[in-house]
Order: C-alpha cells, then structure tokens, then sequence
C-alpha cells in the first residue's frame, strides 16, 4: 500500500514539475520583455532581445561611437506613478435594494472593508502592484486567509488557535503562469501555477518538510542585472491552482517542491460568487492586449522612442565634437603622425611638416543641421503622445495669456490621458473586495469586534452568519477622473442647493467626513 502511495506521489510530482518546466518555456518571450523594460527603466539602455529571447548587450559598431544614455523612460513612469498613487482607491458598497435588511449588510461589509484596509494597509500593496504593472504591464494580488493572524481564540491539545484574517500579497508577473497565455482573463484559465522562491525555514514552518537549500535565480529589480540575482539557501515552491471540474467539483490546489510534496487537497477558498472555488488571485494590467493574459506596458510602447532619442543625441554631440575639435587632412609623410595622433592639437603647438608639402589643414564643417533640433522636438512630443504625460510647464505652455480655466481644462485633459490604467486599478480593488467578504464569510465563524467606517470610535461585532455577500453592489471611488478642483466645487455647489442634507436640514456625519477629506480637513469629535 505504502509503494503505491509512494508511485501516486512521485507520478503527481513530477507531473507538475514537467507542467512547470513547459509554461516556463511559452512565456520566456515575456519574461524578456519585462526584463528590457526594467532595463530601459533603469538606464541600461543599450540591451535588445535575441532570437532566444535571451537579453544581450549591443556593442559599439565604432571606438569613437558615443553611447550615452538621455533617459525620459524613468520620469515618465515616476510621473505616472505619482498620478496613480494619487489615486488611492477605496472600497466602498452599496445596498443592492431599499430593503432594511440590505443597508444593514451594506454598512457591515462597509466596515468590514474599511478595517482590512487599514490593518493591511491596502494603500502601500496597491502601490507596489501598480509599479509592477507599470514596468512589465501586469502585476496580480493573491487573496488569502492566514488562520495563524488574528487574536488567539483559545488552546486545543496545546495548540494555539487564532480568528484568523486575510492576506494580500502584491505579486510580480514573473511568479504567475497560466496555462495558456491566449486567455485573456484568470476566470477563462483551467489552471494556474504560482511559483516563488522561499527560504528552506519558512518551508519547514508552512508545511513541515524539510527540504535542500539551493541558489535560486530572483529577478532582482534593485539591479541592471540582465539575469536577476541569486537568493542562497532557498527553494522554488509550485502551487497549482486547477479550476473545478467533473472530476474534482471543488477544484484542486498541488504544492511541490523539488521532489517532495507538500500539500494535494481541494481549492482551499470559497472566494466566488454562488458559494463556489476559484484562484485566490486578482489581475492588474496597465494596457490590455486583446487575446493575452498579460498586458503591456507604456514602456513597450516608448522603448523605440527611447532608443532613437539616445541614437540622435548621441549623433549630435559627435557632430558637434567634430565642430570643436576638427578633422585635420594631411599629406602623407609630410609630418610625424605618431607625434601628431598621441599630442593631438593644443593651443600654440608648432607643426613641422616635410618642405613642399601641403601644410595640414582641417576639413570645412557646415554648422549644426536644423533636421538635428526638428527630430529631438518630434521625439519629445512622442514621449508625450504615448505616455500620456505631459510637461504643462514646457515653454509651450508658459505664456502668460494663458487663462486659469484654460489651465484647469489643459490639467483635465493631461490627467485623462492615463483614464485607461486607472479604471484597471479601480476594477482590480473591487474585485478583491468581493474577495475579502467571501473570505470572511467563510472563516470568520466567532464573534469578532471591529470599528465603524463612519465613526471610528464605534465598535460592532459580526460574525460570518451576519453576511450576504451577494446582496450588495461593489464600488471604487478614485479621484482622478476630475480634477480635486473641480471635485471641490461641485461639492460647494451641492452644498449651496441643499442637496446633501437630510430631511431636518442637517448633514450627516458622514457626509461631513467625506467633505472635509476632500478638502484635506479632518472631522473633529
């Protein structure tokens, strides 16, 4: 019994690892182009793929060539991200219905929401996934639930038990591999492999099993490095996700590492709506890519841009060395060009050249062509036309004629530019707010305090019995559709019709909240 436990074990093992191995292959064309972008991110520009889509230097085709970098990849995306950021998403509900019933469940998973986000501090993990989808286009966040976090509850046969609470994690592209890149979306994959690199001790603490150090190749996005860098003593865990099906109705979750495996059993989560098992995943892109998984970045689109900027700045200042220094002709034999080469032509320099010679002499030089400065002006624009980001203090924008509404309007429309990425952010926040809810709902079985997202000093308690997921609406409110400007006047308008206040005249208290936070002001006790 033992020998045929021990060949099914063996027989799963290895058929992940083979699975493993071939996604590893279909999406190495990814990975290398995630990898130039960071590259390119990062200053080291003269980098291309080769046809194994391997990443390798491009070398001078001559010794005088100047290969300097001019990088306007980096402040882009420092621009982008500072506007995304700004963002800071929230996830709010609404009642699915007038009902009373309804309003309650909505102001529960309201609170319920407010408090996750504040002890996770969802701001920074959304931040850190929104960089990644800026650099290689996708970035994801893994929902989870930790039994081992939360208050302890009580000591079973010496064992601590906890409440328990979620977990979100931002995770790269480079940890995720569908099973087909050509679905567009994870509800669309039959399987999903999340591979990460773990210290052999947090793989004792997670799953009891001992395993063999090694060093693990990590991209590194601290480094140039064309290879990423080397974690020592670590060891890749793989979790296959496999969607429900006839054969297993809940699904199945397979973790292996290297020959030993640390867990089979059934989708660990309720995180779907009607009760059912999924990827405890949520995907975030910046551009989508119709008929992909992955998305695509800015970057992609202004690495060509980036590469004819370098190529012509660097032409231009050779042409303009050759104007300051000169190209001298001389008649062979005529002078010591030994001398000549290694001295070069300083100021009060005597030249002897050979009687009845041509005396050296240097080439006539046309002055700097116009066509240099039209094309760095078309490239600049370019920059601005991909991007999305616009330089509204450039000398284009500097008159003074320019009026404050024009201003505002030029403001809107720079902001508009980046819409596409903000809505994707916006639908990934509230995806995990379904998330977060079913997750409670499921685990949450004992009573549990939390605070009011209306007053925070007002405490309630719930237990999963007290939540219906279903009967509520999901919402994300960001503020970069309008400007805070105009946000703040509409409000001012709203204020001044009456149209916020209640049936007594009054503005509820959370109302006001909300209004002083949009004009930075915090409501006082």
């Amino acid at each position: 019994m033992k020998k045929k436990k021990d060949e099914f074990v063996e027989e799963i093992v290895k058929s992940v690892q083979e699975d493993f191995l071939a996604r590893q292959r279909e999406r190495k064309p990814f990975e290398a182009r995630w990898k130039l972008n960071n590259n390119f991110l990062l200053g080291n520009q003269y980098v291309g793929i080769n046809s194994l889509s391997d990443l390798e230097n491009v070398d001078k085709t001559y010794f005088w060539q100047e290969k300097k970098v001019y990088n306007h990849i980096a402040p882009i995306i420092e621009t982008r991200l500072a506007k995304l950021n700004a963002l800071k998403p929230e996830m709010n509900v609404i009642p699915a219905s007038s009902s009373i019933d309804d309003e309650k469940i909505a102001r529960l998973s309201q609170d319920i929401l407010y408090n996750t986000y504040e002890k996770l501090n969802l701001s920074e993990i959304i931040a850190r996934a929104t960089t990644w989808s800026e650099i290689t286009g996708t970035s994801f966040y893994k929902v989870t639930w930790n039994a081992l976090k939360g208050k302890k509850i009580y000591n079973k046969n010496g064992k601590e038990v906890f409440e328990g609470e979620v977990e979100i994690a931002a995770l790269s592209p480079f940890e995720i591999y569908p099973d087909s890149s050509a679905c567009e979306e994870i509800r669309d994959c039959e399987s999903i492999i999340h591979a990460k690199a773990y210290s052999v001790r947090e793989i004792k603490n997670r799953w009891g099993v001992d395993v063999k150090g090694e060093d693990v190749d990590v991209v590194d996005f601290s480094s140039v490095s064309i290879d990423g860098t080397k974690r020592k003593n670590h060891a890749i865990v793989i979790e296959k996700y496999e969607a429900p099906s006839t054969e297993n109705p809940n699904g199945r979750l397979i973790v292996v590492c290297q020959d030993k495996l640390l867990y089979i059993g059934e989708l660990p989560f309720v995180n779907l709506a009607d009760g059912k098992r999924g990827f405890p995943f949520v995907k975030q892109v910046a551009l989508r890519v119709p008929g992909c998984f992955f998305g695509q970045s800015v970057i992609d689109k202004l690495i060509p841009v980036q590469r004819a900027y370098n190529a012509l700045k660097n032409r231009k200042h050779e042409f303009m060395n050759r104007l300051a220094l000169g190209v001298l002709t001389v008649e062979d034999g005529s002078v010591d060009l030994d001398s000549l080469m290694s001295e070069g032509l300083e100021p009060g320099k005597v030249i002897v050249y050979k009687q009845g010679s041509e005396p050296p002499s240097f080439l006539n030089e046309e002055n700097l062509p116009t066509a240099f400065e039209n094309e760095e002006d078309s490239l600049l624009t370019e920059f601005s036309e991909i991007s999305g980001v616009t330089n509204l203090l450039s000398n284009r924008f500097s008159s003074t004629n320019i009026s404050g509404v024009t201003l505002e309007l030029l403001i809107e429309q720079d902001t508009s530019r980046i819409n596409t990425t903000s809505d994707e952010i916006d639908r990934a926040v509230k995806e995990m707010a379904k998330m977060i809810l079913r997750l409670y709902k499921e685990f949450a079985v004992t009573p549990r305090l939390i605070r009011t997202a209306d007053d925070k000093k007002s405490l309630v308690y719930f237990k999963n019995t007290d939540l219906t997921t279903d009967d509520i609406v999901f919402m994300s409110d960001s503020t970069l559709y309008e400007s805070l400007t105009s946000k703040r006047e509409h409000v001012l308008q709203l204020l001044s019709s009456g149209l916020l206040s209640n049936e007594k005249g009054e503005i509820d208290k959370e109302v006001k909240r909300k209004i002083l936070e949009l004009f930075g002001m915090q409501l006082m006790s």
